[in-house]
């Protein structure tokens, strides 16, 4: 009979002697600028991806359900304290669960107001909410606007896509409950306040019918979450080859229609962020590139963790045995898995490092790369769809480049858009896995 694989405190890499090593050549933590707050641990769905719930990871069946008045209070605190200590004046705070709009009204308005107070006038404060949308009425919808909350919704696109995965427990699809919420946030009153569509890709649905079913809706943004698997928990349909990569060809025909369009309809973040790092900026994002990573995640009984979706490697992956009530955001800054999602290409394996896409993919989404022997030292369980991803953009965006400098005038279409795909983004735009990971 076989055993199941032992529980793990951490992994083999990174360690602490890692990061002594890094302070030793001179390496200086970036400040944090984003804080994902677990306002409360339960879920009003049971989707059968969720990372919180369907994971190696149980610490949630501990965790007290919502965030008491004195964990938040000390957590703005500690935000507060960290930004003024680095001189950030500009910051992001996402309210995240579980399901954030499980903890009413009167918590929310308490949460807003509190993180807001307590960091003060001299700090731009963006909070956003990232929510399954079954709860947005018109009041609260109204409450969110008038405390200044800016809304992420996850929805997969088609009835049939979106009801396949995201469903009560009692397996009734929820695509007609957040469509009609879709419809309230989308309106005129409460447009300001949309932020992104959150879609987990499944390659069984057609990639353009989803894309468009998502436009519809008249988003600002759209994220596209490759799933979270590993190489001990392997991503659905993938090939464990390399010789096919299904997911790079979804993400194609997704690039296609979008980059093809007449007007530019909607950022899609990975895709704006792939064509930004080809072009040779540097965007502030987990998914790709080589930008340190600066947010932390505090959990509803004030824990400080590693991001959410490591809870797909193993049990316990995402402690840090720190607290917001004894340590300071400085402190969670020097532990080893946080550390080394700031080292660049020193954190990525030799394999890594020796590629010369490796500035453009970052070696693929931290928790992407974990296996049991070798922790997070190995590449991306997506290496293979990255890498074909990459070139075929490349190749596209090179083509489109040079027909448009031998005519001296861009090209017609998204594929004049050098510019309109590529701008700066701000300072609180390094959206986390977590607050942007289906749950």
């Amino acid at each position: 009979m076989s055993r199941p694989p032992p529980h793990r405190a951490e992994p083999p890499w990174p360690r602490a002697a890692d990061v002594a090593a890094r302070l030793a050549a001179g390496w200086v933590p970036s400040p944090l600028h984003s804080f994902v707050l677990k306002v409360h641990s339960r879920c009003d769905l049971a989707c059968d991806y969720c990372y919180m719930y369907r994971s190696h990871d149980r610490s949630w069946r501990t965790q007290p359900r919502t965030m008491a008045p004195a964990t938040l209070t000390r957590t703005a605190e500690r935000i507060a304290e960290h930004l003024s200590a680095h001189g950030t004046t500009e910051a992001g705070v996402v309210l995240h669960g579980g399901e954030p709009l499980l903890m009413g009204d009167e918590a929310l308005t308490r949460t807003v107001r509190t993180l807001r107070t307590t960091v003060g006038d001299g700090v731009r404060l963006h909070v956003t909410v990232q929510t399954n949308g079954l709860r947005l009425t018109e009041q609260r919808l109204d409450l969110l606007g008038e405390l200044g909350v800016r809304i992420g919704v996850s929805t997969d696109g088609t009835r049939a896509a979106h009801d396949r995965h995201r469903r009560s427990a009692d397996g009734r699809g929820s695509h007609a409950r957040v469509e009609a919420a879709l419809r309230r946030l989308s309106s005129e009153r409460h447009r300001p306040l949309f932020g992104a569509l959150l879609c987990t890709i499944d390659l069984r649905n057609d990639p353009v019918r989803t894309y468009e079913a998502l436009l519809a809706h008249d988003p600002p943004a759209v994220d596209f979450l490759l799933p979270l698997g590993n190489w001990r928990t392997p991503p659905p349909g993938l090939d464990p080859t390399g010789r096919r990569t299904p997911y790079a060809d979804w993400l194609w025909a997704v690039f296609e229609r979008w980059y093809g369009a007449r007007t530019k309809e909607t950022s899609v973040r990975l895709l704006d962020n792939l064509l930004a790092l080809l072009l040779g900026a540097t965007p502030q994002t987990e998914a790709l590139g080589l930008s340190p990573v600066r947010y932390a995640v505090v959990d509803t009984d004030g824990s400080l963790t590693q991001d959410d979706t490591l809870r797909t490697a193993y049990d316990g992956a995402a402690r840090t045995g720190l607290d917001i009530h004894h340590h300071s955001f400085d402190t969670l800054l020097l532990h080893p898995g946080i550390a080394a999602r700031q080292w660049g290409a020193a954190a990525l394996s030799d394999r890594c490092r020796a590629c010369p896409l490796h500035r453009v993919c970052g070696g693929g989404h931290y928790a992407t790369r974990y296996a049991h022997d070798t922790g997070f030292a190995n590449p991306s369980v997506y290496c293979a769809d990255l890498t074909e991803l990459i070139e075929r953009v490349r190749r596209r965006l090179g083509a489109d480049l040079k027909a448009g400098a031998e005519r001296g005038a861009p090209q017609r279409g998204a594929g004049n858009c050098a510019t309109s795909h590529t701008k700066p983004a701000p300072a609180n735009a390094q959206h986390p896995p977590s607050s942007t990971a289906p749950r």
